[in-house]
């Protein structure tokens, strides 16, 4: 296949997942989050069996990883208007997570829906592998350029804010998610003790509480 079509093909993969995910969020309220889900969208789409198999061949897992990355993508977007430079760290995370949580508050019916079917054991994986991606961009932005164990100790500890921090704003509003998010920077940052080597949290036990939190909050 020449450059050219790769890349025609790649366009086209990426704008019909778009188009699904778009549909996705739309149908979830009344469809829930699984493979009838992935179905409909794709057809809702415009997408033939063999489109969706090819585009989608995990179904709804695919479906959930397009939304945390479309709410990554929305965040990093917003970031993009600050500067970092500018913040000192503990504002940086503060603002990184308002950032995640804003993305995700736009699509909370579905988020409800999608942190349902990650609650699942066997998704769990998934689950935490889109997290940490979420708090690596973060870290990033914030410019962290740490490659021993803090590297792994920062995205864990703000893993565990991020969760949490949105499972409170789903479940008890804005208000609410500020205050906690706020706790959560003093109750961990303490950023210095970071270098000292700070407990991770037992992140899958603290996501699963987490979607929890989000799969029973009220609308």
């Amino acid at each position: 296949m020449s450059d050219a079509a790769t890349k025609a093909t790649q366009d086209w993969a990426d704008k019909a997942e778009q188009k699904v995910l778009d549909e996705a969020l739309r149908l979830s309220p009344r469809l829930g989050w699984n493979a009838a889900l992935a179905r409909a969208a794709a057809a809702a789409a415009g997408l033939s069996p063999g489109e969706t198999d090819l585009l989608l061949p995990q179904g709804p897992r695919d479906l959930a990883a397009l939304l945390a990355r479309r709410h990554d993508a929305q965040a990093m977007a917003s970031l993009g208007k600050l500067d970092p430079a500018a913040l000192k760290i503990r504002q940086k995370i503060r603002e990184g997570v308002i950032a995640r949580i804003d993305a995700a508050a736009h699509d909370s019916e579905a988020v409800r829906r999608w942190a349902a079917f990650l609650a699942f054991p066997t998704n769990l994986p998934l689950a935490l592998t889109l997290l940490w991606e979420s708090a690596d961009q973060l870290w990033r932005w914030a410019g962290d350029v740490a490659t021993d164990e803090n590297h792994y100790s920062k995205r864990a500890i703000l893993s565990g804010i991020l969760v949490s921090t949105l499972a409170v704003d789903l479940a008890s509003g804005r208000d609410s998610a500020l205050k906690h998010l706020d706790a959560r920077i003093d109750g961990v940052m303490a950023f210095e003790k970071w270098k000292a080597g700070v407990k991770a949290p037992n992140l899958a036990a603290e996501f699963l509480t987490a979607l929890a939190k989000m799969r029973y909050a009220k609308p």
